[in-house]
């Protein structure tokens, strides 16, 4: 059989969660809630910033473009597994498993480099006060955002590329509710030698060197705050990073997670659970860390909800 025709007559099973028929309703209620609150959370975060002038610094630009890259993390994963639960069918095409699994890198990838940027933003607020607006100027921030966008984006269209050099020679079950790379992978009938190492470098470049330039800018954040004599001040000079921090542990401690379970288990369905922490609760989460402990955040949501109660 030529390559051509075993890529179009393969057909992806995507088992997710449980194939159990009672608990579909309770799964199709329960992501579509998920999805739904991410979706406003994410909307009232970016439609805050955008309508207070307050906000219009380099740091929200970040978490605006964080709020954007969680929508569509969540928007690439979730409404496909709603589409197959409704329809009772575990079926997804070649293509599109290859053009979700594409997607699902480029915000994943793109939401590191975010992280990392905004680390360096914290840094510098605090390390160097005096030279911030000189440093953290609006032409570097809009560098980094187009810097990270391609380089996420050159990422996940190679990986997806040499997806098509893999041979698929039937009807392939996938014990995850997306498709994963890594999954997809694994269910070749090919060699993937060259998949894997991709993968690996992938992973150590947006993974480990973003994650390193994280653990550097805390660590110069928490010299310089220790050299601060007051108590009070070391406080507030802290503060300012405490939805930063909370949101890196968040997103690399479930990332953590998903590899020791890979690791350690050789249930799907614990990885899968694993995963679901990874790239659906994270993004949930984000807009409440974002809006809960940032006083300027719980004032610019309280003025856009004013304003849309009086337009209603």
């Amino acid at each position: 059989m030529r390559f051509t025709n075993q890529t179009a007559a393969t057909n992806f099973l995507l088992l997710g969660l449980s194939n159990a028929p009672e608990l579909q309703p309770v799964m199709f209620g329960l992501f579509l809630s998920i999805y739904l609150v991410t979706m406003i959370g994410n909307l009232f975060i970016i439609l805050a910033i955008i309508s207070d002038s307050h906000l219009h610094t380099p740091m929200y630009f970040f978490i605006s473009n964080l709020s954007l890259t969680d929508l569509c993390t969540s928007t690439t994963t979730i409404p496909k597994m709603l589409i197959n639960i409704q329809e009772q069918t575990l079926s997804i095409t070649f293509a599109e498993c290859l053009t979700q699994a594409c997607f699902a890198m480029l915000f994943a990838s793109l939401e590191c480099c975010l992280l990392a940027a905004m680390a360096y933003d914290r840094y510098v607020a605090i390390c160097y006060p005096l030279r911030y607006t000189v440093i953290i100027n609006w032409c570097l921030c809009n560098l980094l955002i187009l810097f990270s966008l391609l380089s996420s984006t050159v990422n996940a269209l190679l990986l997806s590329f040499t997806v098509l050099w893999l041979s698929f020679c039937k009807d392939l079950e996938i014990p995850h509710f997306f498709c994963e790379i890594t999954q997809v992978i694994k269910a070749a009938c090919s060699d993937t030698f060259i998949n894997n190492i991709l993968i690996y470098i992938a992973g150590l470049t947006f993974g480990g060197i973003t994650f390193a330039g994280i653990i550097f800018s805390y660590t110069e954040i928490v010299s310089s705050v220790l050299k601060i004599p007051s108590l009070q001040g070391r406080y507030k000079a802290f503060s300012t990073c405490g939805s930063h921090l909370s949101v890196v542990s968040l997103f690399y401690g479930t990332g953590l997670g998903v590899c020791i379970s890979s690791a350690v288990t050789d249930s799907p369905r614990m990885t899968a659970v694993a995963s679901m922490m990874y790239t659906i609760v994270t993004q949930m989460l984000n807009p409440f860390i974002y809006s809960l402990r940032n006083k300027d955040m719980k004032e610019a949501l309280k003025k856009l909800i004013g304003r849309m109660t009086f337009i209603l």
